[in-house]
């Protein structure tokens, strides 16, 4: 066949015209619910119980986005799914100066107990699963989640839910940082211990490969660096002495769903097989330490503004992709996420694409639908090859913590990015309405804006809290913080007591830089 008439998945596998018996060996007869999992995580799968409906919402102010929670839980969503802006992201109070200009923008701002508290006004913790889009500062904000639960008066052993907490992702992809990795490590498995005692249904961390995909990185670079730094948490977990049939169960992974429906179905796949594998060789016994169980979002970065409404189509593919690769937990995109933070309309239909496919293409009610393919079976077998050399070069050079801080990591996703860009201007990869089948004029879009006053709001209301508090138990919490910052203790019940006695998310986080110092 002549080299013109290749075709490659996006991560450079070739795909041939004819798939046969030949292509695909199946010497175990693998079953859903058992090791290791390729199948699903669960025998009954959707025919059990749908994935978790979650829509990713946050902007403005707590009271905004309180309204917007309010709006998703009345129309079907299931599980709350919260975005937090740029300054709470990395330790900084909306008074700050360097949060100028982003208050409120790409997420909610929370500052303090009191953001939380209307932030989930009218929402009973112990009934709602929460996932928290939250990294540097996660710890902080499982401390507010959980005071304000214990405000609720709910039992902390009931309350659900997940926060990112991924910090090595950040290094090598997105860059909400704020200390360097070993104290970061330290901070996650000061959390890990933490929760397996006081909060034990929190998924402690969402190893995420989502934005690493969003970074610019292929599907099978997506999973090979996102199942190492889960190998490096899992490490970091049992030098500290914790069971890893106890922490193991409460690993949660966050993974993108992108427009090459096959390529993604067996990526879901051959992660799930990967991960068990991993977790067996590290010690794990118990089966639910080695599932992994995983949240999908659809492709942020494969969303265009030129023709918006073409993304409805995009969304629809991606969600099928998440659905048939077997996902716990689903958030779609809006279509004008190109343009904005989505409009209420798009987020109704983005949600309703995931009602549509679950309540009427039946794809839900047979579990792994696509077994048995010849094309969907080799191609998981040579996403999992080409995984696991990846991660076998990343181990030969210490793991992940030494892979990113050496570069590797960030320099493989810049190479496949340049690439996917310089193929489309190249028009070699069409993406459509932006390199073919374009149009004169663009339909009108209307967008969501977020208002400049955001900042001064919530500075008055950090301005009131600081004079209303009692300011001699919060330099004292701040001290015991440092305190237990400097002796290696767990950091957690300080923080807890902190968030209680009205120190603010800034004052928190520069505590901890006093003593951390700060990643440049």
């Amino acid at each position: 066949m002549a080299d013109d008439n290749k075709k490659f998945t996006d991560s450079g596998i070739e795909i041939k015209p004819l798939y046969t018996s030949s292509d695909w060996s199946n010497p175990e007869n693998e079953l859903p619910g058992n090791y290791p999992f390729t199948r699903g995580v669960q025998a009954d799968m959707y025919r059990g119980k749908l994935w978790t409906m979650r829509q990713y919402a946050g902007f403005s102010t707590a009271e905004e986005s309180n309204k917007r929670y309010h709006y998703l839980l009345s129309q079907g969503v299931n599980g709350l799914s919260v975005a937090f802006d740029l300054p709470t992201q990395i330790g900084y109070d909306s008074d700050h100066h360097l949060a100028e200009g982003e208050v409120g923008k790409v997420g909610v701002a929370i500052d303090s107990i009191e953001d939380m508290q209307i932030l989930f006004n009218g929402i009973k913790l112990e009934e709602v699963s929460t996932s928290m889009t939250i990294n540097a500062t996660g710890f902080i904000l499982l401390s507010l989640y959980a005071a304000l639960a214990k405000q609720q008066g709910a039992d902390l052993k009931k309350i659900s839910g997940t926060i990112q907490n991924d910090i090595l992702k950040e290094y090598a992809a997105r860059g909400t940082y704020i200390y360097p990795p070993k104290p970061s490590m330290r901070i996650i498995t000061d959390i890990f211990e933490w929760c397996s005692k006081e909060v034990p249904k929190w998924n402690t961390i969402s190893i995420s490969g989502y934005h690493i995909r969003e970074a610019g990185s292929t599907a099978v670079q997506e999973i090979a660096f996102t199942l190492s730094n889960g190998k490096a948490y899992v490490q970091a977990a049992l030098n500290k002495g914790l069971d890893i049939n106890v922490f193991g169960k409460r690993l949660s992974f966050f993974f993108n769903a992108h427009n090459n429906l096959f390529e993604e179905v067996a990526k879901f796949r051959a992660a799930r097989r990967m991960w068990a594998k991993i977790m067996k060789e590290l010690g794990a016994t118990d089966p639910k330490a080695m599932m992994l169980r995983f949240h999908t979002q659809t492709g942020g970065s494969t969303l265009t503004a030129q023709q918006p409404l073409n993304n409805i189509s995009r969304v629809t593919i991606q969600t099928l992709a998440a659905v048939l690769g077997g996902t716990q937990s689903l958030h779609t995109n809006g279509y004008d996420e190109a343009l904005s933070l989505p409009t209420e309309e798009a987020a109704r239909i983005a949600l309703r694409t995931q009602q549509i496919v679950a309540f009427e293409s039946g794809v839900t009610e047979t579990v792994d639908p696509l077994a048995g393919s010849y094309f969907v079976e080799s191609l998981t077998q040579q996403v999992e090859e080409a995984a696991w050399k990846l991660i076998e070069k990343i181990d030969a050079m210490g793991g992940s913590v030494t892979a990113i801080e050496q570069g590797f990591i960030q320099d493989e996703i810049a190479r496949s990015a340049y690439e996917y860009q310089r193929n489309i201007e190249d028009s070699n990869k069409i993406i459509v309405g932006v390199n073919k089948f374009q149009v004169a004029s663009e339909d009108h879009i209307p967008i969501l804006k977020v208002d400049d006053s955001i900042r001064t709001l919530q500075s008055a209301k950090l301005a009131k809290l600081r004079s209303n508090r009692d300011n001699a138990k919060v330099d004292q919490c701040l001290q015991e913080l440092n305190d237990k910052a400097v002796s290696g203790d767990n950091l957690m019940p300080a923080v807890l007591e902190a968030v209680e006695s009205k120190c603010t998310l800034g004052e928190i986080a520069d505590t901890l830089r006093e003593v951390f110092g700060e990643y440049k």
